[in-house]
């Protein structure tokens, strides 16, 4: 359990710049801060999820709370309004917060009572909960809850201008139509009273907006008032749902989502007791729940993916292969990571996979070459959970078509060139690799060429497929050979002068000798085309430039494109988001390099105390995306991410397995 006393909760800058997040399993959310205070267009009780995991539509703002007890009237919200007036300031009530779980927890203090409240969403439904209990008091207690709303895309925000909703009571509660064709949702309460309002609040203020260089006023409406009296020891539920017929038993509902919780927690192999920071694992494994969501198909109503992140983030290929080893195969959800695999081979085109996995008609990008030889390296981190050999040669030919595409040419003229069979990435003006950030269609890092991590990859992939055909009694000659060919031809990666490698060779200006941390994965990978001295090099020069408490930098400082702070408008973050920025994914390969070279246990433990210190700030619970590149690398990007927890996880997971095998 996480949790927070009044020095937290009674700091405003302390309380604001920590979230919380619950999810539905189907790509909707509810997320906010501790203090209450909305700091982003983001934050709301009911983000629905209409077509699900896509269609997210922002619903239900929030409940501004009054409770009067012994003839006192307390403000539980806290709003921040335009020209910076913070009124009320409810927060000052705090007394604790807790992550229960992944249920955000607040017990608020007035006197000698003590009122709880709790936030959860069901699974597989757009339906929110929020439960309150009077825990202590000597008379009864009255709770106004005033519930605002809106109907909008998540990512925009609202300005009124005479828009007019309907919204109907109802014997509990309140059914609201945005306009004609809209969604309707509802919000009930069978302990309380409730009328109808039609009142806007205009000009809030989203301090993150602000920050981030988005429109960050926003107009919500008021919808209603339920009143409802407790007793000590008595609870109350309000739900927020686009269900009509929504069952209101706050108490049997709350039990499910324990045992679902429960059941997460106990089928994690990588919960066992030797494990030191058991508790924070305990979280990271519920939390790598929260990025596995439905994504119903014509062909398979029960299909699901990853969301690369929340609040914003859809998904994308490259991060749920990457994701699969950390967020399924650690937490006991090998079946579901074959199932994923499975369908991505169904989705293979000349050998690349998509950017995407589209249900639209649009045509998907073929354009993530790092994505189509991670997805061989998934596979046979599969195999190496289940020893299903049976599923290694049912998509075995999918992965021959994968080889023989990308030697002989693919899309944008992606292919390996003949002279040292290394895999370029043919020149397009489209990013290939994860360093993928545009301005106006200008690339901040082009890597146009042959990429190290691409390159190590690939010899990673003839590798396993000559392992492959050894496991299905077929030749492996052909991938040995080429990937003896391939380790020769990685010799001209190495850059004597700095004794590391370059990150790009054979770009339009020559070879790249900027120290970046993709050179990590020539020493990470199951196969390295490096010998034990350049390996040791590779982790010496990442360690020295690039590791950071919280990741790895995406540049080291000493270039003179080196970016230390990730902020500002949209083109300031692009321009810094690989160009310095802390990933806290790239921990993960760091320390599975730093195992292999220096074997050390404590040591590579040691790197992963700060990040787990660090899921008690920015999105409590999780991950952050990324990292200010510079003291104290402050939290940046999305709360909780799915690569980074992921990673965090295998991390863990890893340094295990190195214990129990004695190497």
């Amino acid at each position: 359990m996480i949790e927070f006393g009044r020095d937290v909760c009674g700091n405003l800058a302390n309380s604001e710049s920590r979230e919380w997040l619950v999810t539905n399993g189907i790509g909707g959310f509810a997320s906010g801060t501790i203090a209450g205070i909305m700091t982003r267009s983001y934050h709301g009780l009911l983000i629905a999820a209409l077509q699900p995991p896509s269609g997210r539509t922002f619903l239900v703002t929030k409940l501004n709370e009054t409770v009067s007890y012994e003839n006192e009237q307390y403000n539980l919200n806290t709003d921040r309004w335009a020209g910076g007036v913070i009124n009320p300031i409810g927060y000052m009530h705090i007394e604790r917060f807790a992550l229960d779980g992944r249920i955000p927890t607040w017990t608020y203090a007035f006197g000698d009572a003590l009122l709880e409240k709790r936030i959860w969403m069901k699974q597989g439904v757009n339906t929110t909960f929020v439960q309150y209990k009077m825990i202590r008091g000597v008379s009864p207690m009255k709770l106004t809850a005033v519930p605002f709303i809106n109907y909008r895309r998540m990512h925009n925000t609202t300005h009124a201008d005479g828009w007019e909703m309907q919204i109907e009571s109802m014997s509990n509660g309140l059914k609201i139509s945005a306009y004609t064709g809209a969604s309707p949702f509802y919000i009930l309460c069978n302990q309380a009273s409730a009328k109808a309002n039609h009142n806007w609040h205009r000009r809030y203020f989203l301090m993150r907006e602000a920050n981030r260089g988005h429109n960050a006023t926003e107009d919500h409406l008021d919808a209603g008032e339920f009143n409802l009296s407790l007793q000590t020891g008595e609870s109350a539920t309000f739900v927020f749902s686009t269900e009509p017929n929504f069952n209101i038993d706050g108490v049997a509902e709350f039990q499910k989502q324990h045992a679902l919780e429960q059941k997460l927690i106990e089928q994690a192999p990588v919960l066992c007791e030797s494990q030191p920071c058991l508790g924070t694992i305990k979280q990271l494994v519920l939390a790598a729940d929260q990025f596995i969501v439905s994504q119903p198909l014509p062909t398979d109503p029960n299909s699901f993916t990853v969301l690369d992140g929340y609040h914003w983030f859809r998904s994308s290929t490259r991060h749920t292969i990457l994701s699969i080893p950390g967020l399924m195969l650690t937490t006991g959800r090998a079946e579901m990571a074959g199932k994923l695999l499975r369908k991505y081979a169904f989705r293979i085109n000349q050998g690349m996979l998509p950017d995407r996995f589209v249900t639209s008609n649009r045509d998907p990008n073929y354009d993530t070459l790092d994505a189509t030889l991670l997805y061989i390296e998934a596979i046979r981190a599969y195999y190496e959970v289940t020893k299903n050999l049976n599923f290694v040669g049912e998509l075995y030919p999918a992965l021959q078509d994968i080889i023989l595409w990308l030697q002989q040419g693919t899309h944008h003229n992606i292919h390996a060139d003949p002279e040292d069979g290394l895999l370029h990435t043919g020149g397009s003006k489209t990013p290939m690799t994860w360093m993928n950030a545009q301005i106006d269609k200008w690339m901040v890092t082009p890597r146009i060429g042959k990429p190290v991590e691409i390159n190590a990859l690939w010899y990673n992939a003839l590798c396993t497929m000559a392992y492959f055909a050894e496991l299905l009694e077929e030749n492996p000659q052909r991938y040995a050979k080429m990937a003896k060919e391939v380790k020769t031809g990685f010799e001209r990666f190495w850059n004597d002068d700095l004794s590391c490698c370059y990150d790009v060779i054979d770009t339009p200006d020559g070879n790249d000798a900027k120290i970046r941390p993709n050179q990590i994965y020539a020493v990470s990978l199951t196969h390295s085309p490096l010998s034990s001295e350049q390996q040791k090099h590779i982790v010496d020069i990442c360690a020295r430039k690039l590791l950071t408490s919280h990741g790895l930098r995406t540049l080291a400082p000493d270039d003179p494109d080196y970016i230390g702070q990730f902020g500002g408008d949209a083109s300031q973050r692009d321009m810094a988001y690989h160009q310095g920025t802390v990933w806290a994914s790239l921990m993960g390969p760091f320390i599975r390099a730093h195992l292999r070279v220096y074997k050390d246990i404590s040591q590579a433990r040691s790197f992963i105390h700060p990040l787990c210190h660090q899921i008690s700030s920015h999105g409590v619970g999780s991950v952050s995306e990324l990292f200010n590149g510079e003291p104290p690398f402050g939290p940046q990007g999305c709360i909780a991410h799915a690569w980074g927890v992921a990673e965090l996880l295998r991390s863990c997971q890893d340094i295990a397995t190195f214990e129990e095998n004695g190497r």
